[in-house]
């Protein structure tokens, strides 16, 4: 989208405040779009491929991955900035890099990480994003990090608003060098990132569990946004098979949600009077979201799927495998740094050591779920090869 086209509210990227390490800019990319780049080509991101949300990589190849999540909520968000002649390249590099930081075995790997590094700070899976977005990726010669431009990190660190103190370890540290401003709203770009996963996060878990079986069509019925879609589906269908029908209603389901996201948040924009980027900011709400009725059925949905898939028994099985999985490699590795690759070796300071601490859980947040399992074999099964 070029800047003429873009509504007075909107982030340019010709006005960006720049990087935290001056580059040349690119004769053939806007400066969101080479951010967005950077962060499909860094290792993180492909990793995001073996890293899953409810289920374990191995329970079945057709169950959303990060990377899949990833991608959709990237598109939701392509589509919504466009209804609102947002940047659609700063919103998609946004929605591309939000997960960067989640640990294997989705938030039941985080919790247990959390648990295990309380002593050391705890963990938190925004903190480690940034983490990798400006440390952990070692790809450039002047450089630790990705250098993204001011908006792509302002966005992600605050796409679910302003951040409160005590600051999580990292960002207290990076906004010592590089002022994100953490007591204003992000740009409009940002809040719809942060929509759009929750759009793409209800839709992929209600299709993830019918296929899984956890929960069938018809105890969708009494669930108001999702239930009446399936039914008209059914009518207009008579006979469709089951896989078909979950694929319209969900279909359905999102450009529902949607349109009405686009609806509410042009209504907010008006009623803001912003004129500028700037001006969203300075305001004390968000001004994209779910009007009151969408909300309050997107939040029944949510209940329903916490109640019938997350309480889940096999779920529950998977989680309490998957933090045991974490908590003991922490444990070990913290113990005996020794057992660490080398490379990450040359970081820790020592058995028990703070730092050391650090470096386990960035070691062992960047795994994915299969490479969690064959390390958890290899350094607690004494028959298998090391």
């Amino acid at each position: 989208m070029t800047a003429q086209a873009l509504a007075a509210y909107a982030c340019r990227a010709e006005e960006s405040r720049g990087r935290l390490y001056p580059e040349p800019e690119s004769a053939t990319r806007s400066a969101f779009q080479r951010d967005r780049d950077r962060i499909v080509h860094s290792a993180a991101f492909r990793r995001l491929q073996y890293k899953t949300q409810v289920f374990v990589y191995h329970e079945g190849d057709h169950y959303r991955t990060r990377l899949t999540h990833s991608l959709e909520v990237a598109q939701i968000a392509r589509s919504i900035a466009r209804q609102l002649e947002l940047n659609e390249d700063l919103a998609e590099a946004v929605s591309l890099g939000h997960d960067l930081g989640h640990t294997p075995f989705g938030h039941a790997g985080e919790d247990a990480l959390n648990a295990a590094m309380k002593p050391f700070g705890g963990f938190s899976h925004n903190d480690q994003t940034l983490r990798v977005l400006t440390k952990l990726e070692h790809r450039y010669a002047g450089f630790d990090g990705l250098n993204l431009t001011w908006e792509t990190l302002e966005a992600t660190v605050k796409h679910n608003g302003p951040v409160g103190k005590p600051l999580p370890a990292t960002l207290a540290e990076y906004v010592t060098r590089h002022d994100l401003e953490l007591d204003t709203f992000a740009s409009a770009e940002a809040q719809v990132a942060a929509i759009s996963d929750d759009i793409a996060y209800n839709n992929h878990d209600l299709d993830d569990g019918l296929r899984a079986g956890l929960f069938a069509i018809d105890d969708i019925s009494s669930v108001k946004l999702a239930g009446p879609i399936f039914a008209e589906v059914d009518r207009a269908n008579p006979g469709v098979d089951d896989a078909r029908l979950i694929h319209e209603a969900n279909r359905r389901l999102i450009d529902r949600m949607v349109s009405d996201v686009v609806t509410e948040s042009k209504k907010r924009l008006a009623e803001s009077g912003a004129t500028s980027a700037v001006a969203i900011r300075g305001l004390d709400h968000s001004v994209i979201g779910f009007s009151p009725a969408m909300r309050e059925r997107e939040r029944e949905l949510r209940d329903f799927l916490y109640q019938r898939m997350y309480r889940h028994y096999r779920v529950n099985r998977m989680a309490s495998k998957a933090r045991r999985i974490v908590q003991e490699l922490f444990q070990l590795l913290l113990a005996e740094p020794q057992c660490l690759p080398t490379e990450w070796q040359a970081q820790a300071k020592g058995a028990g050591n703070p730092e050391t601490a650090r470096v386990v859980a960035d070691y062992i947040a960047g795994m994915t779920d299969r490479y969690a399992q064959d390390e958890h074999y290899k350094l607690f099964d004494r028959y298998a090869p090391t």
